[in-house]
């Protein structure tokens, strides 16, 4: 596995291989372990190279050739093997040979520089007679680079093993020493299938025995009095320098500065930069710190944390390392606590979580010492991105019953926050948070407050609009009694979020509000949620231009001010806005980039995860759909906030409406629309209403599809809310079109202007959604105008069963006759044209496909077209490559039917015919076909 650098390779090639073939001398210094063995092998197989004789010498291992062995006549590839072993009657006889070098030989000479016995000579202090016609060489073998060190653990565990954190934590602890490299990966493989990749898990792997053995030798060939300042290097683990490491050996500084000289000469230490000294391989410190007695060990760790503490800048989570090591528990758990303060100031949250994490799961912690320090570990958590193992740590200690009070309630309030907004257990949060509410009334009226301001946040299910309200009021007054600018802030950060949600006329005026301009951190913070919260709700009310501006300053904000929760928030809310605004470009990468980012957390992707949902079901990729919309499965859909639930749902109707399952359809509209009539936030709706509406009307219920679209427009009332307007016009058009539907059996007439009053109205709400702008809302409904037209305009044709209703097959039958009223429908058919082309130019292929087949029920018969169908003998005609995209996206045969107006058995003609076409063999290789297709 062990590789060695190319261009030592190359130039000793270029050497033996000029044109004149003098003979060549290369000496190859490296540490141990970084490959000289290996190079000279690879030499010894150069096949550049002519065919001398190899004869391979490895010093110190007794015998050898003598001097005339480099007189030799005929050519010769000496390959001599760890000249730093040799004695100097060996060193002469080498000399002798190397001076002797005829036309056609070379020599390569390894050696470590940190052992040979006069620094910087390896052939001993003899000064050697190089001859003139002598060509000489020295190369340098380096570590290996992370990119190496990559490639080596992808060889030796897998793709599924070769994180990106096992990469660098290998790389950092054999500091790329090729063979120290492969050992520790022959450890890890040990650990197979257990190893998922962590670099705690390759720190457990342990010590290589070769490298543990190597530097136990060498530090035991240390004298005795001089040890203590390898084994100091041991302790503080990383480099050091002089008088740190004679601080912490307790040698002082003037035997210290010997015994320093003395390790770096019998390479137990090695300098690592500039004036800074400690172990070549890092996971070297560990072989030594195992051998050390226990009070020997704890007497270097006090003084190593005394030590670092005079470092500037202090690294106090090193510091408590060093202390508890040395067993002073008291000073371990304030340097903790200091280092977790750091890393928070600092906008290192995770680094905090971590440290408070692992300390306040030890068992046996003193009781003022877990008061002090969980709340620093809710705070971090909160702003932070890590919550999972944080939640469970919480939940156990606000159980302790010797916690005060304050404190108690300060961890159950953070602990709600999380379980809502980071853990997607919106019910259990809200729980928590007012029972964190009473116990800080009356101990500490700033966390009441914040207690109060997050149960004004709407956006959960099962609470209505006027409980919000009522904790408005109330968290309004604490702040003002707490006197505390940052909890004002904050809870006119989520005043904010509530009246814009709600479209309240106090909204925007609110936003000035927000001290964007404040110098408190703790003010910038809150101001910067309260903009992507005011983001937030103006898209989702289809304010896509201020919500973009509000989106832009709240992300710049966050960001200077660390919020990264935030942050990622407001990054959900940017792939919402694209979405809606037509965007689409790259947007399902975007989404799942997103999703990847926030694995260890998922319900901070929830945006993405449903924005991606919608677009498969526009692409027609409706297996992929429903495992997007569902999540992935990594937390119910059920505790998503109301309108992405709102949303999310609308599309699952949608799509049982295309598959003709009208009856689960109706049941999955009348359960979404509770959690939105419970919350009362009407706005919220405008994503499901259109779909609702129609599963019941379709369902024959169309009491209860009156009842969702008069409850929508009593909800909304004189808001200002354009999406939900737009869709408010949009259900009446499907309400009325499908009434319209069903009285055609009666009277035709009045079938028929139920149909063109539909018509009218999707119009409208196309105009509204053209307003926004919303390009696929619009092309949606302006198809829903032109379907409604063209049933009105044709007489004694087959009922439109809609966008998911099944239709007779358009081509069974002899291309309809055009209407006497061709003339009027022509504009009709004109923007149907162009809506499937917007569908198109989207990505919304199965779309474009369902508005291309209702087109060409009624498209004219173009003049001085010859009769009979254009030819399609070699290539896939239209209508084949239009059921052959939507078969790969993966749609079944009645699915493609029935969005194409067409029979199972015409879709499965076409599908046969684009396979035999293209070659294809299969529906999985149909889509490789078509991609090549140009």
């Amino acid at each position: 596995m062990i590789t060695t650098c190319g261009s030592v390779l190359r130039s000793f090639a270029r050497a033996l291989t000029g044109p004149r073939a003098e003979p060549v001398l290369m000496f190859v210094e490296g540490a141990a372990g970084e490959g000289k063995s290996h190079l000279l092998q690879e030499l010894a197989d150069l096949p550049d190279a002519p065919e001398p004789a190899r004869r391979w010498w490895r010093c110190g291992a007794g015998g050898g050739p003598s001097e005339e062995d480099g007189h030799r006549p005929e050519a010769t590839l000496w390959l001599v093997d760890d000249v730093h072993r040799a004695d100097e009657d060996e060193l002469r006889r080498l000399r002798g040979v190397l001076e002797g070098l005829g036309p056609g030989s070379a020599a390569a000479v390894t050696y470590r520089p940190e052992e040979i016995e006069v620094p910087g000579l390896p052939l001993g202090g003899t000064p050697m007679t190089y001859p003139g016609r002598l060509t000489v060489l020295t190369n340098r073998l380096a570590p290996w680079d992370e990119e190496r060190v990559r490639r080596a653990t992808e060889e030796a565990l897998g793709g599924s093993g070769c994180t990106a954190e096992a990469v660098t934590r290998l790389h950092e602890r054999t500091g790329g020493v090729p063979r120290v490299v492969v050992d520790l990966l022959a450890m890890v493989r040990e650990q197979w299938p257990a190893f998922t990749g962590t670099a705690a898990e390759v720190d457990a792997a342990g010590v290589p025995p070769r490298l543990a053995e190597l530097v136990l030798s060498r530090t035991h060939a240390v004298p005795p009095e001089h040890r203590p300042v390898v084994w100091a290097a041991a302790v503080l683990d990383g480099p050091a320098g002089r008088d740190e490491l004679a601080a912490v050996s307790g040698l002082g500084a003037g035997t210290g500065t010997g015994a320093l000289l003395g390790a770096l000469e019998g390479a137990a230490l090695a300098e690592l930069g500039e004036g800074r000294y400690g172990f070549a391989v890092p996971l070297a410190a560990s072989a030594v710190r195992a051998t050390l007695p226990g009070p020997v060990r704890q007497d270097l760790h006090r003084r190593a944390a005394n030590v670092l503490s005079r470092r500037q800048p202090v690294d106090w989570a090193a510091v408590a390392g060093h202390h508890r090591a040395a067993g002073e528990g008291h000073r371990w758990l304030r340097a903790v606590e200091r280092a977790a303060e750091s890393a928070e100031a600092s906008g290192r949250h995770e680094q905090a979580i971590t440290l408070l994490e692992r300390t306040l799961a030890l068992p046996g912690l003193p009781p003022q010492a877990r008061a002090r320090l969980a709340p620093l570990l809710a705070r971090n958590a909160v702003t932070g991105l890590r919550s999972d193992q944080t939640v469970e740590v919480l939940a156990q200690i606000v159980q302790d019953a010797a916690l005060p009070p304050a404190v108690r309630g300060e961890l159950r309030l953070d602990l709600g926050l999380m379980l809502c907004n980071q853990m997607g257990r919106s019910h259990e949060g809200w729980q928590v948070l007012e029972v964190a509410a009473g116990e800080l009334r009356d101990v500490r009226s700033v966390l009441a407050a914040r207690a109060m301001a997050a149960l004004v946040t709407p956006y959960w299910p099962g609470v209505s609009v006027d409980v919000h309200r009522g904790w408005l009021i109330q968290a309004v007054a604490a702040a003002d009694d707490s006197g505390d600018a940052a909890m004002r802030t904050a809870v006119l950060a989520n005043h904010v979020g509530l009246a814009m949600s709600c479209a309240d006329p106090e909204a925007w005026e609110l936003v000035e509000q927000l001290p964007v301009q404040s110098t408190d951190p703790a003010c910038l913070r809150q101001a910067a949620r309260g903009l992507c919260n005011a983001a937030d709700s103006a898209v989702w009310l289809g304010f896509y231009e201020r919500g973009a501006d509000l989106l832009a300053a709240g992300r710049d904000l966050s960001a200077r001010s660390g919020a990264p929760y935030t942050e990622h928030s407001a990054m959900g809310t940017r792939l919402l806005q694209q979405w809606w605004t037509g965007r689409w470009l790259g947007l399902d990468k975007r989404c799942e980039d997103f999703v990847a980012a926030t694995a260890d957390m998922p319900f901070i992707a929830s945006d993405a995860y449903v924005v991606r949902g919608l677009l498969a079901v526009a692409q027609g990729d409706w297996g992929e759909a429903r495992s997007w919309l569902s999540q992935q499965g990594t937390f119910g859909t059920e505790k998503l906030p109301v309108p992405l639930g709102a949303a999310a749902a609308g599309a699952v109707i949608r799509l049982a409406l295309a598959r003709q399952e009208v009856t689960a359809a109706a049941e999955h509209a009348r359960a979404a629309w509770k959690v939105v009539a419970d919350k009362g936030v009407w706005p919220w709706a405008a994503e499901l209403a259109p779909w609702a509406v129609e599963a019941l009307a379709r369902a024959g219920d169309r009491a209860g599809a009156h009842t969702m679209v008069r409850n929508f427009a009593q909800g909304l009332g004189r808001r200002d809310a354009p999406a939900a307007r737009a869709a408010l016009v949009w259900s009446r058009a499907v309400l009325t079109e499908t009434e319209a539907e069903a009285s055609g059996e009666a009277s035709g007439e009045g079938r028929r202007s139920g149909l063109l009053e539909a018509a009218a109205l999707y119009g409208e709400a196309a105009a509204a959604y053209g307003e926004l702008p919303r390009p696929y809302s619009q092309a949606l409904t302006t198809e829903g105008a032109a379907r409604c037209a063209i049933a009105a305009d044709t007489e004694g044709a087959p009922d439109d069963e809609g966008a998911s209703g099944p239709v007779p097959d358009a081509e069974a039958a002899s291309r309809p006759a055009p209407a006497p009223e061709e003339d009027a429908i022509l504009p009709v058919l004109a923007e149907l044209e162009s809506c499937a082309q917007r569908f198109t130019d989207l990505g919304a292929v199965w779309d474009a496909a369902r508005a291309r087949a209702l087109l060409r029920t009624r498209q004219p018969v173009r003049k001085g077209r010859p009769p009979g169908r254009p030819s399609h003998a070699d290539q896939l005609s239209p209508r084949e490559e239009e059921v052959a995209q939507l078969a790969v996206s993966g749609l079944t045969n009645r699915e493609i039917a029935a969005t194409l107006h067409l029979s199972p058995r015409t879709v499965e003609q076409h599908i046969a015919g684009a396979m035999r076409k293209t070659g294809a063999l299969s529906r999985r290789d149909l889509a490789h076909r078509l991609d090549a297709t140009p």
